[in-house]
């Protein structure tokens, strides 16, 4: 199964669902990788704090699908805020991955402390411009970062990757997204350590029995209909398959909003405003 793809400002596009490879290491690591491609997962994501650049970079090489079909995410790591910094950093990921370019780059926090996300920025237009980046973006972005960046550099991010799932679901972060031409991604769309008692939320439970789904997957889906793009991640196969069969079915727009409806708040104190990861 293919997921569908949504086209991104640019002109360039996004498939509708990720895999996330945070944790992916090793041989065990590329194995699930070139599985998840085999399944069909076109979209891949990893960040150079990852540490598994290698890693995704050695699962492509062993893949049958080409390689302009696939959409490869990295990030810039905090340390290396910086316009030349940015430069360097780009060329360090695009040799671990063994890429002569990178689909999709964002900023991985903004770090407003250290106030270099803008210099960071305007490298990456920079990269655009060479063609050693197709796409620009960032992640853990507010709104008024996302403001500043246009205001001081005329150029918008094209994707935003942010914690979204239903205990957090960002209506006004994305509907900004929305009015501004913005992707927004899902990370940590399940809900991460907070997961089995997401799966256990009576709503999600009636809302599976209704579609003859698994829970995970009526969470996933609801974020396809908010169009987000979840970038779920799975060491098991069978999981990475089920997690990619969302596209067979729909959810109301009361069972969206019933979804919605279980909202507390950001889990993990991953605040942009101070939170720092370098």
């Amino acid at each position: 199964m293919i997921a569908p793809a949504y086209s991104l400002s640019d002109g360039n596009s996004i498939p509708a669902i990720g895999l996330g490879t945070y944790g992916l290491n090793e041989q065990s690591g590329i194995e699930a990788i070139v599985s998840g491609i085999a399944d069909g997962y076109r979209l891949i994501d990893t960040a150079y704090n990852y540490g598994n650049e290698d890693v995704v970079g050695e699962a492509i090489r062993r893949t049958d699908v080409d390689r302009s079909d696939l959409v490869v995410t990295t990030k810039l790591p905090g340390r290396h805020h910086g316009y030349d910094e940015t430069l360097a950093s780009l060329e360090e990921s695009r040799k671990r991955l063994d890429l002569d370019w990178i689909d999709l780059y964002l900023i991985h926090w903004p770090l407003p402390r250290i106030d270099k996300y803008v210099d960071s920025w305007r490298a990456m237009i920079r990269l655009r411009e060479k063609g050693l980046v197709r796409s620009i973006g960032v992640s853990n972005f507010t709104i008024e970062m996302l403001e500043r960046l246009e205001r001081e550099t005329g150029v918008v991010p094209v994707v935003n990757q942010v914690e979204l799932h239903p205990y957090f679901p960002q209506a006004e972060l994305r509907a900004y997204h929305d009015e501004h031409g913005i992707r927004t991604e899902s990370w940590s769309p399940l809900a991460k350590r907070l997961r089995a008692q997401l799966m256990e939320e009576p709503v999600i439970a009636e809302i599976a029995a209704v579609h003859g789904v698994s829970h995970p997957q009526v969470v996933l889906r609801w974020h396809v209909e908010l169009e987000a793009v979840p970038i779920p991640k799975s060491a098991d196969a069978t999981r990475r398959r089920e997690n990619l069969d969302i596209f067979s079915f729909s959810l109301s727009d009361d069972e969206v909003e019933a979804i919605s409806s279980l909202e507390r708040g950001r889990l993990w104190g991953g605040d942009p405003e101070t939170n720092e990861e370098f």
